[in-house]
């Protein structure tokens, strides 16, 4: 019986120092361990024996099964030794190579500034709110307290478009994101706490105006909400965006159809020997419009303006962009020039986040 154990152990070792793979040897702990493996089908034999020699039988058997079992795992280790050193060796990096070209991509700082200001608001409890470009003349004028005489319904200021057959009430490419605001209102019911950037459309062109440029604005309705709320959120948003904790803000009386009280607010800012630069410095710069939204607004909306109130704001997206990241023209942003997207645009992984960071 001591023939048929040696055999069984010379054949099974053999194999395992023949194993080229972990694969291999695998096979062999299946063929000689396994439910139906060599030792095991021998190990059933022991019933049959005499208690003495079903004793010896079984210990070395089991002798047999932990020499084989130790030499699989020897075996192994030194398997995933030599794949390892061939991995090291096929996956190396040499260090000493000059840096790998970046993606030729960039995002463009537009779309960098919009999730910029979506991450800051974001985390105040804002959500994005959208709507079409193309709008009629009551959501983008009529609710929102525009009269008809305003400058802003001509059409030197304002595209129109034709309407079919004559129609008393032409289209118009929005002039803001305001009326997102007047359709968010009707849709749905208060509390509201939105932001709208998008596209908006007007009838000029310079270094500071382009016909196609960006806005994003910002709607709370509620019961509660006044104007220190809305001093307090606008002062915060800019100390962030602009990455100054101490910039000084202030807001100045002012007058929009759409909010009642109105007021513009400023930043503080210095411009000395030609150069503007954010922060302390006894000057001040406008950055954008805000008010308690006007009862009328409210009342258009289909909402009682003796039960709810709330603020709104808005600002543009690409003077934003030029004021934090020193760009000096605004038609540049639609120029399409790759040179020039290379300088200001941003990388994939330029992410905004609170905790990540704003930009560069």
């Amino acid at each position: 019986m001591d023939q048929d154990l040696n055999r069984l152990r010379d054949d099974a070792l053999g194999a395992i120092a023949r194993a080229a793979a972990v694969a291999d040897l695998n096979t062999v702990r299946v063929d000689v361990l396994g439910r139906k493996g060599r030792v095991t089908d021998l190990m059933k034999t022991l019933g049959a024996l005499t208690p003495d020699e079903r004793k010896a039988r079984g210990a070395a058997l089991n002798a047999l099964k932990d020499e084989i079992t130790a030499a699989i795992d020897a075996r192994a280790a030194a398997l995933e030794a030599v794949e390892l050193d061939h991995r090291l060796q096929a996956e190396r990096i040499d260090v000493t190579l000059p840096v790998r070209p970046q993606a030729e991509g960039r995002i463009h700082p537009i779309s960098q500034t919009i999730d910029e200001m979506v991450a800051i608001f974001g985390e105040m409890g804002f959500v994005v709110a959208e709507g079409p470009d193309v709008e009629d003349d009551f959501y983008n004028f009529t609710a929102l307290n525009i009269p008809p005489e305003h400058p802003a319904r001509q059409s030197h200021d304002t595209f129109y478009m034709q309407t079919p057959n004559g129609g008393a009430s032409p289209k118009v490419l929005r002039t803001h994101t305001s009326p997102v605001q007047i359709r968010t209102m009707m849709k749905e019911k208060p509390p509201i706490r939105i932001i709208v950037p998008g596209r908006t459309y007007r009838c000029d062109y310079d270094a500071t105006h382009s016909p196609n440029f960006h806005q994003i604005e910002g709607l709370v309705i509620d019961k509660t909400s006044h104007m220190g709320h809305l001093k307090g959120c606008l002062s915060e948003f800019v100390r962030a965006f602009f990455d100054v904790p101490d910039l000084p803000v202030r807001f100045r009386p002012s007058y929009f159809p759409f909010t009642e009280p109105s007021a513009e607010m400023d930043i503080g800012c210095s411009r000395a020997g030609g150069e503007l630069k954010l922060g302390a410095g006894g000057d001040w710069l406008e950055i954008l419009g805000s008010g308690m939204v006007h009862p009328k607004v409210i009342a258009n909306c289909g909402l009682d303006p003796a039960e709810y109130q709330g603020f709104a704001f808005g600002m543009g997206i690409e003077r934003a962009a030029m004021l934090k990241y020193g760009i000096p023209d605004l038609r540049t942003f639609y120029e399409a020039d790759l040179r020039w997207l290379r300088h200001y645009g941003f990388l994939g992984i330029d992410v905004p986040s609170m905790t990540g960071g704003l930009g560069r």
